[in-house]
């Protein structure tokens, strides 16, 4: 039997309040998803063809040599597939101003809201591979994102199409409470870690799932079991 195909994906976790009560975006997907049914997760997907050729803005340094690492994808293809199914998924827009004439299709609905794809508020804050045996396998890339950002109004959900649903902002201390993938949980405890402390990591985990249980490398960093 084949192994099933690994597909490259984006993923955004989309913080509110910080400071004081902070919360992520989350949605439910449908009972009968091929992947993660009924689980609770962060708006993301599959990268599309089209990501690569949008004008995007600047990633960071550090984000952007730390995403090139082990991969094959550009960082603004991996960012601007980020905030594609955010835009998708929950209505939302992380962009610059401009009028967009010229948008490919998979866009078009994004530029006719008057925006550019703005990748400057993106932290590039985990990466996780699907283990083997599932239907579906993905290689995806947590993007990290502060809800001050958003050309939107973060409550309003209106634009965002029906692949999620219950879109909410879950206060992240309640949220262990909720049916979440275990690489959600990961990640909330990596962020919860994060804001207790205050301070960026100088590097991000990546669960491979490869041929070695459990290996955890750490991009721009050491591995580790």
């Amino acid at each position: 039997m084949s192994q099933t195909e690994i597909r490259n994906a984006a993923t955004i976790i989309l913080l509110r309040d910080a400071a004081s009560m902070p919360s992520v975006l989350m949605g439910q997907r449908g009972a009968s998803a091929a992947f993660m049914p009924g689980k609770f997760v962060f708006p993301g997907g599959a990268v599309d063809t089209v990501d690569a050729d949008v004008p995007i803005t600047a990633l960071h340094k550090t984000d952007h040599d730390q995403l090139r690492e082990d991969s094959d994808l550009a960082p603004t293809t991996l960012a601007a597939a980020a905030i594609r199914e955010l835009w998708e998924e929950a209505g939302h827009i992380l962009g610059t101003p401009t009028n967009w004439a010229d948008a490919p299709k998979g866009w078009r609905g994004f530029a006719a809201s008057g925006y550019q794809p703005n990748a400057a508020a993106l932290q590039f804050f985990f990466r996780a591979i699907t283990p083997p045996g599932r239907p579906r396998r993905f290689d995806a890339r947590f993007f990290l994102a502060d809800a001050a950002a958003l050309a939107t109004d973060p409550d309003d959900f209106s634009n965002a199409e029906d692949e999620l649903a219950h879109l909410q902002w879950v206060p992240l201390k309640d949220a262990r409470s909720f049916d979440l993938p275990f690489i959600t949980q990961v990640v909330l405890a990596e962020l919860t870690a994060q804001i207790a402390s205050g301070v960026r990591p100088t590097s991000v985990p990546f669960f491979r799932n490869d041929d070695e249980p459990r290996l955890v490398s750490h991009l721009g960093g050491q591995s580790l079991l």
